[in-house]
Formats: structure tokens, sequence, C-alpha cells
């Protein structure tokens, strides 16, 4: 770094060598300083103090926090990339699928790999997301920094874009902590997950299969909305259009559509394993999940 020297109406710079511990200890300090000034002092010490319940403390950049829920509809001067939540978003869902992947290998010691390829699914899903995101009330925040009308999709975004944010600002072992404790244990039943099957796609290829059908899912638009991309669906089942469905992510629209299509051909729709023996559930638990 730069040390400045002045003297009689003159000004040197001169070179200085910190050690690296020396340097962590700086940083360290000035993070907890920026912490105390955004909690008490801040002019967005509002804002800090509505991020303060949800992550678990108060951020010493609040303004990466503040993009985490802005979305890319919202007009702004600034270049495209640094002006909405997509790159912590795309950041927050590498992250996420890591931590929670780290998270099953260690509750489910014994288990095999399909069992945790399908649970760590079912967790960093779309609507999953959607549903964490709608418990945490981040609809308020949303609604404060992006000028737009929210969709339910905007919310599992916000959700992955925070924990981008979060990575930044703690790290990973910091952002382990945020998503454990503060969001799996907070707003999701994982035992319950176990058994729970929303995927829609799989029923209805498994059912299509075991009666000698095909089923094939057609791009029938994209669209405009709102400053957004809209995709409609449709799902063919024997090459027959069965049903159709509009979603902003095409993943969705597929499972919205199947499900749809399931109920026009009359086939069950299989949400929970409530049927199932409690003590063929107990003793997977048992033989599979450790406690958290």
């Amino acid at each position: 770094m730069w040390f400045c020297l002045s003297k009689q109406g003159w000004t040197w710079y001169v070179p200085v060598t910190i050690p690296f511990c020396h340097q962590q200890k700086s940083s360290l300090l000035l993070r907890l300083f920026l912490r105390f000034h955004n909690r008490f002092f801040s002019s967005e010490k509002n804002f800090a103090a509505k991020l303060r319940p949800l992550v678990g403390f108060t951020p010493s950049g609040l303004s990466i926090f503040k993009l985490a829920f802005s979305h890319k509809s919202n007009p702004s001067d600034k270049a495209y990339a640094i002006q909405n939540n997509e790159r912590l978003e795309f950041l927050g869902d590498a992250v996420l699928g890591t931590i929670v992947a780290e998270y099953l290998f260690k509750k489910y010691p014994n288990a095999n790999e399909g069992f945790l390829t399908k649970m760590r699914s079912k967790i960093v899903k779309r609507s999953t997301l959607n549903n964490i995101g709608d418990k945490m009330g981040l609809d308020v925040l949303l609604q404060e920094y992006s000028q737009t009308r929210l969709s339910r999709s905007m919310l599992g975004n916000a959700v992955e874009a925070l924990v981008g944010a979060v990575y930044l600002e703690r790290g990973y072992m910091g952002t382990t902590d945020f998503i454990v404790n503060k969001i799996l244990r907070n707003y999701l039943n994982v035992h319950e997950l176990e058994s729970y099957d929303d995927n829609y796609k799989s029923q209805l290829l498994e059912w299509c299969q075991k009666n000698g059908q095909t089923v094939a899912y057609k791009l029938v638009a994209r669209y405009k909305f709102e400053k957004r991309d809209r995709f409609k669906v449709a799902v063919l089942v024997d090459g027959e259009k069965i049903a159709t469905a509009d979603d902003f992510n095409k993943k969705s629209a597929e499972q919205t559509a199947s499900q749809r299509a399931m109920r026009q051909l009359g086939i069950k729709i299989v949400h929970d394993a409530k049927d199932a023996d409690n003590k063929e559930k107990e003793k997977f638990r048992k033989d599979y999940a450790v406690s958290d």
C-alpha cells in the first residue's frame, strides 16, 4: 500500500509493505466498523434492520444486498450486468447447490447417490425456493427495490441472489451457517421431502410408459410480458395436445402443463406417500438419516 507524507506544500507517496496477517486484521476491523456503522448510523440503517432477521447479521456492504432484490426489468442508466440481481442469482445457485449437497451428504451417511440427487433437486428446485422466499417475506424487499409486478418465480430468484450476496460478504462457512440454520431449519421440513413428489413430468411419463403411450413437450409461444420472457408450453400424449401452461420459466411451464394433463386424463396425482406404513418411514430415517 502507499503512505502519504505532506510537508511545506509538498506531498510524497511512499510504498509501505504490510504483512499479510496485519492486512487480514485490518480488513476484519474495517468490516466490523462498517457493520456497526450500517446498523446504527448509516442512511440505509432501515434496510440493514430489515436484513438482520433474514440473514442473522448486519452486512458491511449494503449495496450488494440491495442489488439482490433488484430485478432486471428496473430502468437504469448503469450497464445491464450491474443493474440487477442476475449475476448474484447465478452465483447463489452454484453455492446453494454445493452447500445443500454437503448438508445431505452428512445428514444421510448411508444413502446412495440416487437418493441424495433427488433430495437435492427437491430442495433447490424453483417451486421450493419460491415457497421459501414467500415464507421469508422477500416480496416486501422485492416490491421496494424492483419497479415491476412481482411474479412467484421472482421469490426463488431472490433467494438465490441473497445466498450469493451472503457468500460475498461472509464466505463459504458463513454461507453454510446461513443456509442450514436460517433457511433449511426454519422454512423447510427435510423429512417430509423424503416421500414428497411433485415432479408431474416424471409421474406422467411413468403412466405413459405403463400404458404404451408417448409423451412430448412443445414450445407453443415465447413472448414478452412486462419486459420478461414468458413461455407457453403444450404437452402431447401420442401426438395429441392435452394441456398447455404459461410461465416465466420453461421447466415450470412444463411441470404445470403435465399436472393439467394428468387431471385431464384422470390420472391420480401423487404428492405424498401418506398411505405408506409409518414404521417403514421410521425405519428409513433410522437407517439413513442422522439428526441435525
